[in-house]
């Protein structure tokens, strides 16, 4: 293989012309014969068992060229990026210059490389931060929340009524028939939680342990295609009924629930750990800010492959989302009439704003020479191991060294931006605005680059902890959880 020429064109992309020589293509030939040759056949020989030079001599040594040169491009085109010491961001468009022959052929590929970028302004800069302020009623929702935690179902001989866990089976019929999903055994209804279709959970009120009730309902016009504006009958069975038993707010729940002794030391607790999670998101929206700011400010030719690939990115992401909600990807295309392009079309405005953001992030490590060293690499990986609940050597197989090393400078690069910054109290914002503003919110791009999928899986464990709820004494028994109601059939 030899390069013929190296040129830089237009979108940061560049054209290689490529010679693959006569020992590669000949090296690729014997391989496309014997991947071939059992799908030629030649009188006189069994299925695979012809010599190439008979083959060749029957249908001339082009039989095999077209399957030589796929063979041989990836090496080549592989080995040319490495000697050109490219940094490819995507697959190249490749065309063959001239023809091929024994002596081997030319290919001109032209591939996307890594953009050159230039910053603007990245110090010095101004943007709004969130005061932070923490309310007797904010400490009061959390207490709720662990008043609910530590709510219990108890079973009462008497009628159903709202607030109420009614255990039942039940089974619709559409015309005396039953239909698809309308069955449901030993199911836990919580009455007035309206996860049911209007009308049933009003019906199953009034019902005690043993009853037996046919409850007529008529489907939403707004149903499904199957039910919509349809009148069924369902036919339930309460097999019992539980009420919610609600702990006392007192010391001693303070002690069942936390370390503290008392309950105005849990409430002060709370106040605290609710100040350093709100400070923390402050912090995260003002350098959000700032950095939105810095990523508008770059200069680069931002080659195509790069935001499509991003957009592919947020698409594969939005697909491992609903899955984990326990629908089909291609189950949600089909009740929502949405084609996967337009899902890619609309993604490439976030993914662009995104790839910008990682390239102004590198451009900052690059100018300030950042680095992270193994020392630092080593305590980052302990700190994940304390985050995770894992043993350090476990994170390791996980999550490989330069990927925390890209994090530790990515966070330093930000954290450039942020000391050298001045903080502004936030405008006053009309509630429509503010509405927009959060329903756009899940577009905005991250500050740092993509992390890998082992990360990923291991900070999606530690967010489900990050509610910190306070440390349980190990003298005190567990108090049994409030059972969930599933969702409506």
């Amino acid at each position: 293989m030899s390069v013929k020429s190296c040129e830089k064109i237009e979108k940061s992309q560049v054209a290689l012309t490529i010679e693959v020589e006569a020992a590669e293509f000949e090296a690729a030939m014997e391989k496309a014969y014997r991947k071939m040759r059992g799908k030629i056949n030649v009188p006189g020989f069994r299925p695979g068992k012809a010599p190439r030079k008979i083959i060749e001599g029957m249908y001339g040594a082009e039989v095999f060229f077209d399957e030589a040169i796929n063979i041989a491009f990836p090496d080549a085109y592989e080995a040319a990026v490495k000697e050109k010491e490219l940094q490819v961001v995507g697959y190249p468009s490749v065309e063959l210059v001239g023809e091929c022959t024994r002596q081997g052929f030319t290919f001109k590929a032209v591939a996307p490389v890594y953009p050159e970028v230039t910053l603007g302004q990245y110090k010095g800069l101004t943007a709004p931060k969130e005061e932070v302020q923490v309310t007797s009623e904010d400490v009061d929702r959390r207490l709720q929340t662990l008043t609910d935690r530590n709510t219990r179902l108890v079973s009462v001989e008497r009628e159903a009524k709202e607030g109420d866990t009614a255990v039942i089976d039940f089974e619709g019929f559409l015309d005396g028939k039953p239909f698809d999903g309308g069955k449901g055994t030993n199911h836990s209804l919580e009455l007035g939680s309206h996860s049911f279709v209007p009308g049933f959970e009003e019906q199953v009120a009034g019902m005690k342990a043993g009853d037996e009730k046919d409850i007529d309902i008529t489907f939403p016009e707004d149903y499904h295609a199957d039910l919509a504006g349809k009148a069924v009958v369902f036919k339930v069975k309460c097999h019992e009924v539980k009420e919610k038993e609600v702990p006392a707010l007192d010391d001693e729940f303070a002690k069942d629930v936390s370390e503290f002794d008392t309950l105005d030391e849990l409430k002060a607790d709370l106040e605290k750990q609710i100040t350093e999670e709100r400070e923390k998101e402050a912090q995260r929206g003002f350098e959000d800010a700032l950095m939105e700011q810095v990523a508008q400010g770059i200069t680069a030719e931002i080659p195509d492959a790069m935001v499509e690939g991003q957009a592919r990115q947020f698409v594969e992401n939005f697909r491992t989302q609903i899955a984990q909600q326990g629908i089909p990807y291609d189950q949600y295309l089909q009740m929502t009439g949405i084609q996967e392009s337009k899902l890619l079309e609309d993604a490439k405005e976030p993914a662009l704003r995104q790839v910008k953001m990682d390239l102004a992030v590198m451009a900052i490590i690059k100018a300030e020479s950042i680095e992270a060293d193994d020392e630092a690499v080593e305590e980052e990986y302990k700190k994940l191991a304390e985050q995770f609940g894992m043993d350090v050597e476990m994170v390791k197989k996980y999550i490989q060294a330069d990927q925390v090393k890209d994090q530790i400078c990515s966070r330093r690069a930000i954290d450039v931006v942020a000391e050298s910054a001045t903080a502004v109290k936030p405008e006053e914002k009309p509630a429509e605005e503010e509405a927009s503003e959060s329903g756009a919110e899940e577009k905005k791009p991250a500050r740092k680059p993509r992390k890998k999928k082992s990360e990923e899986t291991a900070e999606d464990e530690e967010s489900a902890a990050e509610e910190k709820k306070p440390a349980r004494k190990p003298r005190k028994k567990k108090t049994e959880d409030a059972e969930e109601p599933k969702d409506a059939e």
